[in-house]
């Protein structure tokens, strides 16, 4: 009698794959690969039985309300453990401030996603160094043609900030014109972009070369609790904003990455306008405009990105602001390191700038505003585990020094104040 017959040998090799763990998936796979060499199984006989292996592996490393539905379950996190020291130079005119010296927690995010049937998924990330959302949505994704997403995230502005993670930075910080137009409105810095909650459509061509995103939100930025869960208005604030991004790419050569990109991006925020945070009026309204452009080759990295707007009323209650500004950042990655330098340029027009909105951390001479800035950011990235896609655990060290001029308002004696230091960070990013 055969012992080894085609039936007998399936039934053995579905009992060995039934009893292994999801810590010997690799085996799993080498046996169905040898069984469909022998013939027993089919290529399809084997993708199914991968893709059960994979539900019950799921279904024993996490427990769920144990939907049918439920597809995948994953958990993600990042760790940014970072030591700043920086100071502000008047030039002696007034007394200067404090340096700040001080190690911190910049970012630690933890996020769930469920990857249900029928292209449905929900993923909320949250930061608790900053006690903030960085995400909170519900998918529905038909193809790769069509992605949409209801819910907290952020809006298609902005190369710097839509398009790179944080956890991809090669700076540690955004730029100071990316931070001048999309973080929080002061009074100063714009508010236009990053975080909104709204309605988001988004995909790319079957080849992938062209992208498009486009979002109605709510016209406020907001990410915390306070702003994240009312639901309330107001007369500036009633209306909805409207956003844009248009991109398109190739990827050329043998390298993994070597490609160029190009895009434009565009907000438009009814009645977010107005000479401060406080001021903001009915009829006054903010729009933005970004265009950029993305070189990699061999390792080599050429980064550009230019932001304008138009703000009524931006500068005071007689004149519209039209701030403006850019970055460049070229880079080289050798091995598991990568030298990197960035310059970026801020005009106001106007509305004003301090040295701590827009180089993080840095401290601030009393009673002095600018209209302008330049930032340099000298620095060295050593990808310890990982790579550019992934980022997994790296080092990061550089010199930043920034200079803003054109003084607005304080003491005439002071013309401009110098901010430099150095900036380290270590991340994990999983």
């Amino acid at each position: 009698m055969d012992l080894f017959t085609p039936s007998r040998c399936l039934a053995l090799a579905l009992g060995l794959l039934a009893s292994t763990g999801p810590l010997l998936a690799q085996d799993n796979s080498t046996l169905l690969n040898l069984l469909v060499r022998k013939g027993i199984l089919t290529d399809q006989d084997a993708d199914d039985l991968r893709a059960d292996l994979a539900k019950e592996n799921n279904a024993a490393l996490v427990g769920t309300s144990k939907s049918n539905n439920l597809e995948k379950f994953s958990l993600t996190a990042r760790f940014q453990s970072q030591f700043v020291d920086l100071n502000a130079d008047a030039g002696g005119s007034v007394p200067n401030v404090a340096h700040n010296q001080h190690f911190l927690l910049r970012r630690i995010y933890f996020g769930a996603k469920a990857q249900f049937s029928a292209n449905w998924s929900a993923y909320l990330n949250y930061d608790y160094a900053g006690s903030t959302f960085d995400q909170a949505t519900i998918t529905w994704k038909p193809s790769d043609q069509l992605i949409a997403d209801f819910g907290l995230r952020k809006v298609p502005f902005g190369y710097d900030e839509w398009s790179i993670s944080s956890g991809a930075l090669k700076c540690i910080e955004r730029s100071a014109i990316t931070r001048f137009f999309v973080e929080s409105n002061n009074g100063r810095r714009l508010g236009a972009g990053s975080y909104h909650q709204g309605v988001f459509l988004g995909g790319a061509s079957t080849n992938g070369e062209f992208t498009y995103n486009v979002a109605v939100a709510n016209p406020e930025r907001g990410e915390d609790g306070i702003t994240v869960a009312p639901g309330v208005g107001n007369p500036t604030n009633n209306n909805f904003s409207y956003w844009a991004n248009v991109g398109y790419g190739v990827k050329f050569g043998d390298g993994l990455l070597n490609s160029w990109k190009v895009g434009f991006s565009t907000g438009l925020l009814p009645d977010q306008g107005g000479a401060s945070n406080a001021n903001l009026g009915k009829g006054l309204d903010l729009s933005v405009y970004s265009a950029y452009a993305d070189l990699y080759y061999g390792g080599f990295s050429l980064v550009a990105e230019y932001d304008w707007s138009k703000n009524d009323r931006g500068a005071s209650a007689t004149r519209d602001a039209q701030s403006s500004g850019y970055w460049i950042q070229p880079s080289y990655r050798f091995g598991a390191f990568e030298p990197v330098v960035r310059y970026s340029f801020v005009d106001s027009d106007g509305r004003g700038i301090v040295p701590g909105d827009l180089v993080r951390s840095s401290p601030n001479p009393a009673n002095l505003t600018f209209n302008k800035m330049d930032e340099w950011y000298v620095g060295l990235n050593w990808y310890l585990v990982g790579n550019d896609l992934k980022h997994e655990v790296k080092f990061q060290a550089g010199y930043v020094n920034a200079k803003s001029t054109n003084r607005l308002s304080g003491p005439a004696t002071v013309s401009e104040v110098k901010t430099d230091g150095v900036r380290s960070q270590f991340q994990v990013n999983f």
